[in-house]
């Protein structure tokens, strides 16, 4: 089931996040209201989002369950392993307007290094509580939401976490965010070949501790830059798989 932001901007789906999570994401959300609505916030056009490979992992069979809480399969009581983050951001236009009706798909390894493929490596071993792909829908605001774990590293790649974008009648988008100030970044071949450094520092995200949590949540936040405009993402596109 394909969650909407316009509808339930930080909702699961299946389970609500603990109270001090909830709470937090909640005030996250109206303080980034509050900026989003300052006039002349985007003055000058913002920096492009860099497009990055899809990568040979997006998955090759989709899990039955592709909602935005990827710790939890279904009605599984039995969570996956790794730092829970809190992965949220707006889809924007380049003059920082949203863009609404747009299907933000995510899709990473699990904590043991291995993607939901039949290809990855160790796929034995890989973790089957984690969901490894979700989708949601933005709303008017352009704010996505996920429940999923901080990325690890696997040989050959630094932590990241890779996107799909797609909206009706535009190219897939695709792109990946980073772990800002990891130590294996500037040995990541996909990470090094973005050429601007502003472009760099775009896909550079802090995971930052959740205040008051007792279990050690993260919280990340990623906006995306497209060279689209709010007209170009009217109509929901259609689900694949």
């Amino acid at each position: 089931m394909l969650m909407s932001g316009q509808d339930k901007s930080f909702a699961l789906g299946k389970r609500e996040i603990d109270g001090v999570s909830r709470r937090w994401c909640l005030k996250a959300a109206a303080a980034a209201a509050a900026w989003w609505s300052v006039p002349g916030a985007f003055a000058e056009e913002l920096v492009l989002t860099p497009r990055q490979t899809e990568g040979p992992f997006y998955p090759n069979r989709l899990p039955l369950d592709t909602d935005n809480d990827l710790l939890i399969i279904n009605d599984n009581i039995t969570a996956a392993v790794g730092k829970i983050t809190h992965l949220s951001g707006r889809i924007l236009d380049r003059s920082g307007r949203p863009l609404r009706n747009v299907l933000v798909e995510i899709w990473q390894v699990d904590s043991r290094g291995v993607y939901l493929h039949e290809g990855s490596a160790n796929r034995d071993q890989r973790d089957a509580n984690f969901q490894g792909f979700g989708r949601f829908l933005t709303g008017t605001t352009g704010e996505y939401y996920f429940r999923t774990i901080q990325p690890v590293p696997y040989p050959g790649r630094t932590p990241h976490i890779h996107f799909a974008i797609k909206a009706p009648g535009r190219e897939k988008f695709t792109t990946q965010c980073y772990i800002k100030g990891h130590p294996q970044n500037e040995q990541d071949g996909i990470f090094r070949s973005i050429r601007d450094p502003r472009q760099r520092e775009a896909v550079l995200v802090d995971f930052v501790p959740i205040p008051d949590s007792k279990i050690g949540e993260l919280a990340a936040r990623f906006d995306i830059v497209l060279g689209w405009t709010p007209e170009d993402s009217q109509e929901p596109p259609a689900s694949r798989g």
